[in-house]
């Protein structure tokens, strides 16, 4: 089972939230965030016999970032 989570800092703490699951969680630092997104993540699907995957997707902005012109 894949699972995706959308990153994203908030201004204050680094906020992940289920894209089509009903699923949400904070954290201080990524590394914080990671640990609660997977403690959330088993917590919405409970016992299951089928592994997880989670794949989390970040929004990165680029300082003096240019595009390429074709």
């Amino acid at each position: 089972m894949l699972v995706k989570i959308e990153t994203y800092f908030d201004g204050e703490s680094w906020c992940a939230r289920g894209i089509g699951e009903d699923i949400f969680t904070q954290g201080k630092t990524l590394d914080e965030l990671q640990k609660n997104i997977e403690k959330a993540v088993s917590a919405h699907y409970g016992d299951i016999d089928e592994p997880i995957t989670i794949l989390t997707l970040s929004e990165v902005k680029l300082a003096n970032a240019k595009t390429s012109s074709s």
